[in-house]
């Protein structure tokens, strides 16, 4: 069992900033969890879940394209937590942003994870930016 908690999220106006936290258990238990994938996906309303970023136990890290340049991820292991900081945030960028994780190493792009290949998720954080 991998715990996820987001927060974070709020409300700003087009080309504002957040910055949304991922307190995960990932890092409390090494020796069971030596590899792991931690991503950031998202849900419009209407519109099917999307993977946002991506990074692993060896710190590669990949975005999606239209946040490429926008959005950075990383890790804190001393504080058990995931970041994904958010630049000039746009109004397409409105969403619920959800962490989640799996043991063993990312599956390529996060272009290329699918929300079946994830099995621990957070509950989730609004995040709504207005034109």
């Amino acid at each position: 069992q991998i715990d996820m908690m987001e927060s974070g999220g709020g409300s700003v106006e087009s080309g504002g900033s957040l910055t949304l936290s991922c307190r995960t258990s990932v890092y409390s238990t090494p020796t069971q969890y030596p590899t792991y994938c931690l991503t950031w996906f998202r849900q419009a309303p209407g519109k099917e879940r999307e993977g946002v970023a991506a990074t692993d136990s060896d710190f590669q890290t990949t975005y999606t394209d239209s946040v490429k340049g926008r959005f950075t991820m990383s890790q804190d292991k001393s504080r058990n937590t995931v970041f994904l900081q958010m630049n000039n945030l746009q109004p397409e960028d409105t969403a619920i942003y959800y962490c989640a994780a799996d043991p063993g190493h990312c599956m390529g792009h996060i272009k290329r994870i699918k929300v079946i290949d994830l099995h621990f998720w957070g509950q989730g954080t609004q995040v709504t930016v207005s034109s």
